[in-house]
């Protein structure tokens, strides 16, 4: 959406960035009655939310491990659903730690219905629920064979999300033609993992990953390299 970020409460006077709160209602005396200030409107679809996994990981040593996946399912899944990655005009990174919400997502439901967890699972999921919330993501190196097609499907969620807001955002801006080709190209890339619902290699996935984060690093600063390693990597997946 497009919005005016600085506002001002026209009951008492107050002025505050909606981009800082994401809210119309005056931070001062809580008024829904508010303005915009500027001419214009810029996208902006974040939102002032962080990821804080704080209860389930306090509920570990003192609750089932059916009841801490839900619980951790329930606030990934909120999380995710208010994210966004246009601030004030300004695309921003596809972070680890969204991407590491959307994985423990993924596992929590999984583990929400499985009938044996092995100890290699519980722990990869403990030691994700341990640096999720600063955006600590294991390597690919790290994750149990068994939990593969998982780490797969949540980095193409994760991947479509981000990819839909950064052609929203490129379509606002003056991006070149190689940019708006090789972005076409990643959305190739990007719905044919969607569509393998879970079968995707998670080598592959890995790729995916770093090609978006290269070619957002080209749209945001113009890093000329950024776009070239992007064109390559895309050009070596199969």
């Amino acid at each position: 959406m497009k919005i005016r970020g600085t506002r001002e409460c026209q009951n008492c006077g107050t002025q505050w960035s909606y981009y800082d709160t994401g809210s119309v209602a005056c931070p001062t005396c809580e008024s829904m009655q508010s303005v915009g200030l500027e001419d214009d409107r810029v996208q902006h679809t974040d939102s002032a939310v962080t990821l804080n996994l704080t209860e389930a990981r306090e509920a570990v040593d003192e609750r089932p491990l059916r009841e801490v996946s839900a619980l951790v399912a329930d606030t990934t899944r909120e999380y995710a659903r208010k994210r966004g990655f246009i601030n004030g005009g300004e695309l921003q990174p596809l972070d680890d730690t969204y991407l590491v919400a959307q994985e423990l997502r993924h596992i929590a439901d999984v583990f929400s219905r499985a009938l044996e967890i092995s100890d290699d699972e519980e722990l990869y999921f403990f030691s994700l629920l341990r640096g999720a919330d600063d955006g600590e993501r294991p390597s690919t190196m790290d994750v149990p064979d068994s939990l593969h097609e998982v780490r797969g499907l949540a980095d193409a969620e994760a991947l479509q999300d981000y990819h839909d807001e950064m052609s929203d955002w490129a379509r606002e801006h003056d991006v070149g033609r190689e940019g708006r080709n090789t972005l076409e190209t990643l959305g190739e890339h990007v719905r044919r993992a969607r569509a393998l619902e879970g079968g995707l290699d998670i080598d592959t996935a890995d790729a995916l990953v770093s090609s978006t984060c290269e070619l957002a690093s080209y749209l945001r600063e113009g890093d000329e390299d950024a776009l070239v390693r992007t064109r390559d990597t895309l050009g070596r997946i199969e």
